[in-house]
């Protein structure tokens, strides 16, 4: 079976399953479909243990509603259920997902309830498989500076999608983080997390976890992604938080990080755009 043989036989068996999706999907059964989404509200924020894992998130006791029973369920989030909870408050909003007519089989999530819920995440898969496939076929068949081209199209598209809408995003956060003056806060654990690399060494991760009240008077106790001094020994430590007030697990003890941040996600995402736009040129080119 020669070359184009493969492509076919790929094209096709990727073909069938980003159909299969799309069908799914339009028919209302695929698996993120079925699965029942509803806002619960955090009842209790527990404070994380010094020393414990960051990998089990800030411990919370979280109530929702089974809409079809309309039973009233008071769950936490031990056991690896969902997303890890770096920010909690008591009344927060969180979103529980699980199956249909199985309430106790939920998991916890922190994001939009409607993002993901057609299941198109492997058709799109399939469907980036095969253009993959096509790409190396030209590049192969044809000349390698389709290679480029192919690579370049797609690449270039995304960075001209992207850098205006993360643009916008920095500088709403940014805003929101310096709309009103910022308010105590103070360590009040370091969660510490070992892992051993390929070559047998072992590398000690610290993550301080900072509580502060808004002046709305809301308590936060969160996770603090913002590289402190010295964090291992930052338990304790007083710091200053600027918070959005629309949504406190938005918030920093630093503002120039995120002037840097900005900075270099600028940086980054002009170097990938001129990187695309270079592919492209190059590849048309050497046709």
């Amino acid at each position: 079976m020669g070359l184009q043989g493969y492509l076919a036989l790929w094209c096709a068996a990727f073909g069938t399953v980003a159909l299969v999706g799309y069908v799914r999907s339009l028919a209302g059964v695929t698996a993120a479909q079925r699965a029942v989404r509803v806002a619960g509200r955090i009842e209790q924020v527990r404070e994380p243990r010094q020393g414990s894992s960051q990998h089990d998130g800030i411990p919370v006791v979280v109530s929702f509603q089974d809409p079809s029973s309309g039973e009233e369920f008071t769950v936490t989030n031990d056991r690896d259920r969902g997303e890890r909870i770096e920010a909690a408050w008591t009344g927060r909003e969180i979103g529980v997902r699980y199956r249909r007519g199985r309430p106790h089989t939920y998991q916890l999530f922190t994001g939009d309830l409607q993002a993901g819920r057609r299941g198109l995440g492997w058709p799109n898969f399939a469907l980036f498989l095969i253009y993959v496939a096509l790409v190396v076929f030209a590049a192969i068949d044809w000349s390698w500076p389709w290679a480029l081209i192919g690579f370049g199209v797609p690449w270039t598209l995304s960075g001209v999608w992207y850098m205006p809408q993360s643009a916008r995003a920095v500088r709403r956060r940014i805003d929101a983080l310096t709309s009103q003056p910022p308010v105590p806060g103070r360590v009040i654990a370091v969660l510490t997390d070992t892992s051993t690399d390929s070559e047998g060494g072992t590398f000690t991760s610290h993550t301080p976890v900072v509580a502060f009240t808004t002046r709305e008077g809301t308590t936060v106790t969160a996770y603090c992604a913002d590289d402190l001094p010295a964090p291992a020994t930052s338990r304790g430590r007083d710091l200053t938080i600027h918070y959005d007030p629309d949504d406190p697990a938005l918030f920093t003890p630093d503002l120039a990080s995120e002037d840097r941040s900005r900075r270099l996600d600028i940086t980054c995402g002009t170097v990938a755009l001129l990187l695309g736009v270079t592919a492209v040129v190059v590849g048309a080119a050497l046709l």
